[in-house]
């Protein structure tokens, strides 16, 4: 054991909170996949639970495997990464799939694997990385909007443009984040606004296009429409899956029915991902739910401690602008699972199932634990990498 803990460096309270939460995880990942097998007909909960195991034990690998690299590596290889995801983004939305006649243009398709991949969530990361690089870079200097308008807002709007067709919340949340992060990174504030303000009017123009063209992006805009409407009517026809996932929180009382005593699990759709949250409630009771809050709470804290210990600015952006989101993600899952939001299709960090989802907070965090492993470092070392120079060096 000893020689096991040897090869881990950085924050072993983070450590501690991913193996907490990924272990928690096995019991309501395996009770919720029941719709999965008796409603929808897709395989046994135990090949479900298997299929998890495996792709938490695959997220562990990755976390070891980035911690162990310099977080320096981390900004040139953003810069190398940007086009890549751009165009993964662009190949997504030309061959996403089809679901019961809805666009679903989310994934693509691993040649020879089968496997299904989420470019969205890649490109998220590697977008929160680009910022951090630019902030850290410019933190001296003085910002001319113009010039940050092409070195900074152009990447950001270009690959937000790319996953608003398909997946307007995983756009809103990336987008509020990269403008968070930069305010933290000292970009003038009167600029976050004129940006906010581009935004916002990308958004109306993009769902004015989608109406006058509905057979480009069908059931997009329709979709965002009913979920706001049904979230803000208050009436008694309310979506479908929130009914079912405040029927479970309402019948969950103070110590939950039981581990595996779930019942609206066989009623609640997609209950072992984006409404993991109402199963746990159900079965834990009011002491599960505070529990799982005050972990992603504990988190949150052992990352801002491993940001304001990190030796450059850079590192103290990339760990805020890769750990944030995490924390934000599962706000917004639990807020959704209790009504507080719309549903937006956001899973539960190291909790709910899902191959992509489980993989890129692994890497996540494995980018933090860099910075948290990391000796002195200084700004112009990481700053001044050649990405060229960096991908040389990791093939050699």
């Amino acid at each position: 054991m000893k020689q096991l803990f040897q090869h881990i460096k950085g924050d072993r309270a983070i450590w501690a909170i991913v193996a907490i939460l990924a272990i928690f995880s096995f019991m309501p990942v395996y009770s919720a996949s029941t719709n999965l097998v008796y409603v929808v007909g897709n395989g046994s909960t135990l090949g479900h639970l298997i299929k998890h195991i495996v792709l938490l034990i695959a997220g562990f690998a990755i976390i070891y495997g980035v911690h162990k690299v310099p977080y320096r590596y981390f900004s040139g290889g953003s810069v190398l990464m940007l086009p890549i995801v751009v165009l993964l983004l662009v190949i997504t939305l030309a061959q996403g799939t089809v679901i019961g006649g809805a666009n679903a243009s989310r994934w693509i398709r691993i040649p020879f694997v089968g496997i299904g991949f989420q470019t969205s969530t890649l490109a998220a990361l590697v977008l929160m990385v680009y910022v951090a690089r630019y902030l850290a870079k410019n933190k001296e200097k003085v910002i001319a909007f113009k010039d940050s308008l092409l070195q900074l807002w152009l990447p950001v709007g270009v690959v937000l443009m790319l996953i608003l067709p398909a997946n307007f919340s995983t756009t809103a949340m990336v987008f509020s984040m990269v403008l968070l992060l930069s305010f933290i990174g000292g970009y003038p504030i009167k600029y976050i606004l004129y940006v906010l303000g581009m935004g916002l009017f990308g958004l109306l123009f993009f769902i004015l296009v989608a109406k006058a063209f509905p057979d480009a992006m069908p059931n997009r805009v329709q979709t965002w429409e009913s979920r706001i409407d049904g979230f803000l009517s208050g009436e008694k026809k309310e979506n479908y899956q929130v009914e079912k996932a405040k029927i479970a929180i309402a019948t969950g009382g103070v110590v939950g029915k039981g581990a595996g005593k779930s019942i609206q699990k066989n009623f609640l759709p997609q209950s072992s991902s984006d409404f993991i949250y109402a199963i746990i409630v159900e079965e834990f009771g009011l002491v599960g739910a505070l529990s799982v809050i005050f972990i992603y709470f504990l988190l949150l804290f052992r990352i801002l401690i491993a940001a304001k210990k990190a030796t450059t600015i850079f590192a103290t952006l990339l760990v805020i602008g890769v750990g944030l989101p995490i924390i934000f993600q599962a706000i917004i899952n639990m807020a959704v699972a209790v009504n507080l939001f719309p549903v937006t299709g956001q899973t539960l960090p190291l909790i709910s199932s899902g191959g992509t989802s489980i993989w890129m907070t692994c890497f996540a965090l494995g980018m933090i634990l860099s910075v948290s492993a990391s000796k002195n470092e200084t700004e112009e070392t990481i700053l001044d990498d050649n990405p060229l120079d960096i991908l040389h060096e990791t093939i050699d």
